[in-house]
């Protein structure tokens, strides 16, 4: 099986293609601020995979990686600089797929959040398999969609995956205007289930460093002054959306080595 990736350095490095098992499986929106953007700007949601670090929401928005130009070190590998952190991708080809091992290099003590944005073209019989049980943080956006009251002064409802205290997030049909974003909490691994065909995404990463899989389930709901369909599934370090909000333990923190290292599986 033949996994190809197109990557765009001059543009944050970001992914433009994904192609395995027979299929690309990246969405795009076409929107001409992207190239364009520049850091500090609001995020420019174009599709593709994007590399957000050190934050996903919150400020920078959508990280300080996708605004900068990526530089090779050779065919396989390339690096972004920003004034805190140097991030370095390497992709290596697997008989099934591909993986792409990451190394961020920083003061010991600083901390980060990182997520591969992944928008995915899915159809609306698309389905998601997560580990039955593991922990799922639903974020205020899908508030009024639970089945159950909001906890007071929460930055997040816990839940529990597939019930998701009733949002259906397994699911990615056609629009019924809703978007939601949730996090499942501890988790390596997910599958995407798609007309017979199938993705799966599975994180390693240093002893201690905290892996999730964000959610992004746009089914006509977001943004309120032109809403569009968007499906994102975001293999991540960390636990929550926006760094300023992160416990503890909801963030990555460079220890006393200066690098943390962790690596992206994706399988057909």
């Amino acid at each position: 099986m033949t996994a190809k990736i197109t990557t765009d350095l001059a543009l944050g490095g970001r992914w433009t293609e994904l192609h395995v098992g027979g299929r690309d499986w990246l969405w795009h929106r076409d929107d001409s601020a992207r190239a364009t953007a520049r850091p500090g700007d609001a995020f420019v949601d174009a599709g593709g995979l994007e590399e957000c670090v050190p934050t996903v929401r919150g400020v920078p928005d959508h990280g300080a990686a996708w605004t900068r130009a990526w530089h090779a070190v050779d065919d396989r590998t390339a690096s972004v600089r920003t004034p805190d952190f140097q991030l370095r991708r390497r992709f290596e080809e697997l008989p099934d797929g591909i993986e792409a091992a990451y190394r961020l290099t920083a003061e010991p003590g600083y901390r980060f959040i990182w997520a591969a944005h992944a928008l995915l073209d899915l159809s609306t019989r698309a389905r998601l398999a997560l580990p039955y049980g593991v922990s799922v943080r639903v974020f205020p956006e899908g508030a009024d969609l639970l089945d159950r009251p909001w906890p007071p002064d929460a930055r997040y409802a816990t839940t529990t995956w597939p019930d998701c205290g009733g949002i259906p997030m397994h699911r990615l049909g056609p629009s019924d205007k809703t978007a939601v974003g949730a996090i499942a909490v501890d988790c390596e691994h997910v599958s995407v289930h798609d007309n017979g065909d199938k993705l799966t995404m599975t994180l390693t990463a240093d002893e201690g460093v905290r892996r999730s899989v964000a959610l992004w389930r746009n089914l006509g709901g977001f943004p309120p002054d032109g809403p569009y369909r968007s499906i994102g599934v975001e293999p991540m370090l960390g636990a929550v959306f926006d760094l300023a909000e992160a416990e503890p333990d909801d963030a990555v923190t460079v220890p006393s080595a200066g690098a943390v290292e962790w690596a992206l599986r994706i399988t057909g």
